[in-house]
């Protein structure tokens, strides 16, 4: 369905000192940078694949959607999605790809989100009774019931972003692209979206690429990971096996008989959290058995759950210690 081959995106961005003479030089001859977003990036997604993006703030997730959406050129490789170059915009390519960004807006600002429905259905040329099942169903899904009659200046962010996910599904996309799509919503609404997408790629064996700083949207939605930093691909493959490869970990928690305890259970591991008798251990898989087993045998637990490193833990590990390898970099070249 989406196939890049060694694509990069490289930005000219004019430089110049802040000084009165640089300032009037700038007027005759203008010095540019190349600034690389992407370089020579390679994936492929499957059809019904539901593929998350992960990376931090100016690793490129934003240009790479952009990208795929034809919103902006390659400045090298080969890109196609469902057949199609994106950067052509080809009416049928554009019926086929949904969307949504969760800081740019479709709606039209001083109507009711309704009409721009409307308009999306007329642009699309959806047939009525497709358009109207669609919108029931998105209608009930989305909670957006009388919301959707409301001129768009007068909803909250949450609304809007409800309104601007069923916008970019009139017309039943088979691609959808998501720039985090949660923004603005609360931990119920969040759910429901999480739902309502993995729902709608069940139904519709659509694609989906979601790109979210929220952790758990990543974790509900996308059995894969591909993981960008400073515009090149980290990771490709299971969200799973990515979290341990990169902390082979497992976090208990248990609640304590006793409360002196803490010294004879940090040579087990690092206690990541106390709060009263609660506690939790950060430990090395090999090493879980006998912490289960010490803590049973000595009947020291009331309760006891072993769970996965957070996917923003493992995040934080990855890309701290890339931003540490890369001012070494710094360092070693100003020396």
């Amino acid at each position: 369905m989406i196939r890049a081959d060694g694509i990069s995106k490289i930005y000219r961005v004019h430089r110049r000192d802040s000084t009165l003479g640089a300032t009037l030089a700038s007027l005759w001859r203008r010095g540019y940078e190349s600034v690389p977003a992407l370089r020579t990036v390679t994936f492929r997604v499957e059809d019904g694949e539901r593929v998350g993006i992960l990376g931090p703030n100016g690793a490129g997730k934003t240009t790479l959607l952009k990208l795929l959406t034809g919103l902006l050129h390659p400045s090298e490789g080969l890109l196609s999605v469902n057949g199609y170059t994106p950067s052509l915009r080809e009416a049928p390519f554009l019926r086929k790809i949904g969307l949504v960004m969760g800081n740019k807006g479709q709606l039209i600002w001083d109507l009711p989100p309704v009409d721009t429905f409307e308009m999306v259905r007329v642009l699309f040329r959806t047939p009525t009774a497709d358009y109207r099942r669609t919108l029931d169903e998105l209608t009930d899904l989305l909670q957006l019931g009388s919301i959707m009659t409301k001129p768009t200046r007068q909803l909250s962010l949450g609304e809007r972003m409800r309104c601007e996910v069923a916008a970019s599904l009139i017309h039943q996309p088979k691609v959808l692209f998501l720039d985090e799509p949660t923004i603005g919503l609360d931990v119920s609404m969040q759910a429901a979206l999480r739902d309502f997408v993995a729902e709608y790629n069940r139904r519709r064996e659509a694609t989906i690429l979601l790109t979210s700083h929220y952790m758990e949207d990543v974790r509900a939605i996308c059995p894969r990971v591909i993981v960008v930093d400073q515009g090149a691909i980290l990771y490709d493959g299971d969200l799973r096996a990515f979290v341990a490869r990169q902390r082979p970990e497992k976090i208990i928690s248990f609640s304590l008989r006793a409360h002196d305890l803490g010294a004879e259970l940090s040579r087990f591991g690092v206690l990541t959290r106390r709060d009263g008798e609660r506690m939790q251990l950060r430990v090395a898989l090999d090493r879980v058995p006998e912490v289960v087993r010490f803590l049973i045998d000595q009947q020291l637990t009331l309760d006891l759950t072993i769970e996965d490193p957070s996917l923003d833990d493992v995040l934080r590990h990855i890309f701290g210690r890339t931003k540490t390898s890369k001012q070494r970099s710094e360092e070693e070249i100003r020396t």
